[in-house]
């Protein structure tokens, strides 16, 4: 691994399975982690364990609602410091359908809508540091993307299918944003964290037979390796390139970029 002092870093999600073990991993190797979440409570006990195994870790965090883009433009706004790492990672996956006080599916909001916002939001900020990277936690159980219902309009709403396109939907998203950003210097890559037993796979109905610490290590290997410093717009798996057929489809990334831009206010 390179040398990452002094790097900030903000993970959504980080109160999760695989959210806290990132953050915690970061925190240990002496980056300075925001872990950001919609539960004040959970914030506070994720930072409190990571500081109970390491006193002198630099972590604090920030209360957002991930599905809720006021919520996230109100994070950016206040942003005053550097940024040199966004890991997109928080999801959800209500058994039952749910609409967000903006009007959207809950799923789409958190899981496509969170990363797109943080990622066009924080964007500026992140071009102002060098060795720039987003990572997007996606999955390799991704597929069934429905240009024309994205958020079960039409459809009876079932938590597998929204979070397989969810998925789907953030891997295309990264190749979209790795072209946009790539003149900022700014990297824009995705990957498969691992079948983690968490809160998320249990909603779907599976378990999971990796660790959240092994759930963690691609996204921190995006995050900080040197080997992947100038690589962007890809998907990784076990720390390896991956191939990802939805990367290929131009016509349909734009038109979910262009759909997902539409929906900021």
């Amino acid at each position: 691994m390179n040398n990452v002092n002094k790097k900030v870093a903000i993970v959504t999600g980080a109160y999760g399975a695989i959210g806290f073990s990132i953050a915690k991993e970061l925190a240990f190797r002496d980056i300075e982690v925001v872990l950001v979440g919609r539960s004040e409570r959970r914030l506070e006990e994720a930072v409190s364990t990571i500081l109970a195994l390491k006193k002198e870790a630099n972590v604090w965090y920030e209360l957002v609602d991930l599905s809720n883009q006021q919520s996230i433009k109100n994070l950016c706004r206040k942003w005053e410091g550097p940024l040199d790492i966004l890991i997109n990672n928080a999801g959800t996956t209500p058994r039952e359908k749910i609409i967000t006080r903006e009007g959207l599916e809950v799923q789409f909001a958190t899981n496509v809508m969170g990363y797109f916002w943080m990622t066009h939001y924080l964007s500026e900020v992140m071009e102002k540091s060098t060795e720039a990277r987003i990572v997007n936690v996606a999955s390799y159980w991704a597929g069934g993307l429905d240009m024309h219902d994205l958020q079960f309009e039409n459809r009876n709403y079932c938590n597998e299918v929204a979070y397989k396109q969810s998925k789907q939907a953030n891997r295309m998203l990264t190749v979209a944003f790795a072209e946009l950003l790539y003149t900022d210097g700014i990297t824009v890559n995705a990957c498969h964290p691992g079948d983690v037993n968490s809160k998320l796979s249990n909603n779907l109905g599976y378990g999971g037979h990796e660790t959240p610490e092994s759930g963690a290590t691609t996204p921190i290997w995006l995050a900080i390796d040197s080997s992947v410093l100038n690589i962007s717009g890809k998907y990784f798996e076990n720390k390896k390139l991956a191939a990802c057929d939805f990367a290929e489809n131009k016509v349909a990334i734009d038109e979910l970029y262009r759909y997902c831009y539409q929906l900021l206010k």
